[in-house]
């Protein structure tokens, strides 16, 4: 952290040095007992998880149409681990994806294994997504989920498995004493129920005990080092990763991405001390103030911030287009913006913002209309007049999805900023863990009978509903599909039947809902759908996480909350006291769809519909966790349960592949074909753009690197690495000029933010070309210099 003021010309500020001597001794001693008072040892570690950026079918919406054609910002997989001294530890992986793969799972144990034995194993280890809809599919095992990526995507699977391990390692090299903190607030703007027909069917008596149709609040973990201070944070919040439409075709980690970038870079800010920031003086916060919104990266590059704009006119207009050459894949990594910001010694700082029981709560918080009249949808049924084509959901900065990422990313960024500078509750007690797989296919729930006493029922082979087609407002499916329809069409039973018609004992036990795919009985030319899921609990001190495989509804998680609560609090010999912290990961370590209610499973809109395993599944959830949680409190094991399968020989892609790329005669891979307008300025923000020859994005994911870079030329007059295409003002986007097509184009867009500082910058790309006997080359070129006022 920066916390003396200088610039390349030595202008200093005496008087905030004074200030700074003087209070820092008194920060010291506040934090004595933080930054000393160690009792786990704890580790955070992040790698590059970005998949193909061209080509592949995006994973969430289920849109066949919906091709990744570019990049918004890097995916991530983010690590944290905490150890007791007993040497008991849990390791919680948090990915910019929509969701975890068994597949994934289980190749990432086994080299795990490999390398560190029986330390890191599916007990004590959760990998959970985001569930951001603008990643690249293709990496999950089962035909339902990989139908519209053209089947299996080894380069979508193969960078998350090896950036998931790779985060692991860097959080177990950085294992050191430290301390774990957990604070807990309300976040108002950032979600609203998409299915409030379906809520409002929950009991009266149950919905007079919350306040809201959503749950609001966000719960923070804060991780200190002992050396070093504050090094992370992890958090959970449920809302959709659907701020960015079903025809976005560049990746992106939606808003929890945007909130985990926006965090990350706060704390490299100069008025960020990891929550001690209100203990320094006005004097010493107005020293700061001059260059605080000022990126770190780019404080010791600004040439003078009082030059006259046509002076910087003649130095722009000295440096032209470069045109394209090859160069070494390893430029790419050095250009890296962040690579270049060195802390020496200190662990780089995470921030996660990780998913719980979002299943019914959308980020598009003005509610949902018809795009035709402009009028709010149809409340049961999410139509305009009778078509669920028409009504989409609005998020904050309507119509541009962009805008309304980054509000609903900087609502929870703020929060979590609050949360995290206010985080005085520790952590203390055992690290503990308990795992086990089910089959939720055919498993015995006992639950209260109508007219008193118990009764056993069953949850069923995994099928979905018709309302399942119809999508929902963050993303309207087609055809005459709708939510709200528990009896089904004649026509589409007729395709059903011709795939696999449901027995009479699967339709009764699925019932209400009307099956459209019997995904549960598909198995050619393999499983369509799980049956064996695991179900997992973590606890750290009074934290407790329940590892859930699917996305719980708002009514669904507090359920299950409150159930394994009550066994924490009311089990064992009394070590859970009444300020127990127990959280939901959602969509974690598998993916099975929703989980509802019992009453909303009875209105089957779209969440109904995709509650796989009939209308029991959260009684069967519920059941199960609370056998884990009477194991956690009591120290006995469970049983491992039937291991799931590895289909990974089994798996067919379709996608073609590329085959070469081609530029025309006299041109060069890395050319510019559009160039930045001549003797050009803008002013903040303003986009600026940029057009190369390219070639397809799926030779070389530039995992660590980049694809587009911002340029600012320094004082000696050399160009120095300002942004990336990990910033948010910062878009790559590619294109063919015909579907078939060899030749590619790159268009950089950058939105000049608020923060930029006057000066003389340039565009370049980065790219890797294929040739006919599949050699990979990589390239560079970059555009004409212009001026930022």
């Amino acid at each position: 952290m920066e916390f003396l003021l200088s610039s390349p010309h030595g202008i200093q500020y005496p008087r905030a040095r004074i200030w700074f001597c003087l209070f820092f001794v008194l920060f010291l001693h506040s934090c004595k007992g933080a930054l000393s008072d160690s009792n786990y040892l704890i580790g955070l570690g992040s790698y590059d998880i970005t998949g193909p950026a061209a080509d592949v079918n995006m994973m969430g919406y289920a849109n066949s149409e919906q091709l990744a054609s570019g990049l918004h910002f890097r995916l991530q997989a983010r690590t944290f681990i905490v150890a007791d001294p007993q040497g008991h530890r849990v390791v919680f992986v948090n990915l910019d994806a929509c969701m975890a793969s068994q597949l994934v799972t289980i190749k990432v144990l086994e080299r795990l294994k490999a390398r560190y034995g029986d330390l890191y194993n599916e007990k004590n280890v959760a990998i959970s997504g985001i569930h951001t809809h603008a990643g690249p599919g293709g990496y999950l095992q089962y035909v339902v989920y990989i139908v519209t990526s053209l089947g299996f995507v080894r380069q979508s699977f193969d960078v998350i498995v090896d950036g998931i391990e790779k985060s692991i390692i860097e959080a177990h090299e950085n294992i050191r004493p430290g301390s774990v903190f957990v604070n807990k607030d309300e976040l108002l703007d950032a979600g609203v129920n998409r299915s409030p027909s379906a809520y409002i069917n929950n009991p009266p008596k149950e919905r007079s005990q919350y306040k809201y149709n959503v749950d609001k609040e966000m719960t923070l973990l804060k991780f200190v080092d002992k050396q070093w201070g504050p090094i992370g944070s992890f958090n959970w919040f449920a809302t959709h990763g659907t701020s960015m439409s079903r025809t976005n075709s560049l990746i992106s980690g939606d808003n929890k991405g945007a909130a985990a970038r926006f965090m990350e870079d706060w704390s490299k800010r100069s008025d960020f001390f990891g929550g001690t920031e209100n203990m320094y003086p006005d004097a010493f916060r107005t020293g700061l103030s001059k260059l605080n919104g000022i990126p770190k990266r780019l404080r010791s590059i600004i040439i003078d911030l009082h030059v006259k704009p046509y002076e910087l006119m003649e130095i722009a207009a000295s440096f032209q287009a470069s045109g394209g050459r090859p160069v070494k894949r390893s430029l790419s990594t050095a250009q890296r913006v962040r690579r270049t910001l060195s802390q020496g010694d200190r662990p780089r700082f995470v921030s996660a913002f990780c998913q719980t029981n979002c299943g019914d709560v959308s980020p598009n918080v003005l509610g949902a209309f018809c795009i035709d009249t402009g009028l709010p949808c149809d409340f049961n049924h999410s139509t305009c007049n009778g078509k669920n084509e028409l009504c989409y959901g609005r998020g904050p900065g309507y119509p541009d999805e962009f805008e309304s990422t980054r509000i609903i990313g900087d609502r929870q960024f703020r929060k979590a900023a609050e949360l995290f500078n206010k985080a005085f509750e520790q952590l203390q007690g055992k690290v503990d863990y308990r795992h086990t797989y089910l089959d939720f296919s055919n498993l015995e729930v006992t639950i209260p009978s109508t007219g008193g006493g118990q009764e056993v029922v069953k949850t069923c082979p995994a099928a979905m509903g018709f309302a399942f087609a119809a999508g929902t407002t963050d993303g309207p499916g087609a055809f005459d599909f709708k939510q709200g329809d528990n009896k089904g069409n004649p026509f589409w039973r007729l395709v059903r039947n011709a795939l696999k018609a449901p027995s009479q004992e699967q339709i009764d036990c699925q019932h209400p809902k009307p099956i459209l795919l019997d995904t549960g009985e598909m198995k050619v030319p393999y499983a369509w759908a799980p049956s064996i899921l695991p179900i997992q609990m973590l606890r750290i001190g009074q934290l407790v996480i329940l590892s859930v495989p699917g996305e719980f509804t708002t009514m669904a998680g507090r359920r299950l909350r409150n159930a394994v609560k009550e066994v924490l609090i009311n089990g064992g010999n009394g070590e859970f006291k009444s300020n127990v912290h127990v959280v939901i990961a959602g969509l974690t370590n598998t993916y099975s769809q929703y989980v509802t209610t019992f009453e909303e499973y009875q209105i089957q809109r779209y969440e109904g519909a995709s509650t796989l395993f009939g209308p029991h599944t959260l009684s069967a959830y519920i059941q199960e966790f609370k056998k884990l949680a009477t194991a956690l409190v009591s120290g006995q094991g469970v049983r491992p349960g039937p291991q799931p399968p590895d289909l990974l020989d089994k798996q067919i892609g379709l996608l073609p592949p590329v085959i070469v790329d081609t530029t025309p005669i006299g041109v060069k891979f890395g050319d510019v074909n559009i160039d930045v307008p001549k003797n050009s300025t803008f002013k903040r923000g303003e986009m600026v753009t940029a057009t190369f020859w390219s070639a397809c994005p799926r030779n070389d994911l530039m995992t660590g690197g980049t694809f587009a870079l911002v340029e600012m030329l320094d004082g000696a007059r050399n160009w120095v690495p300002a942004y990336d295409d990990d910033d948010f003002c910062l878009c790559f986007k590619w294109s063919r000029p015909s579907k078939l097509s060899s030749q590619s184009h790159a268009t950089i867009e950058w939105r000049v933010p608020q923060t930029a500082v006057q000066g003389v910058y340039r565009i370049r790309h980065f790219g890797a070309s294929k040739s006919l006997l599949g050699s990979i080359s990589h390239f560079t070129g970059a555009s004409s210099a212009f001026v930022v006022v």
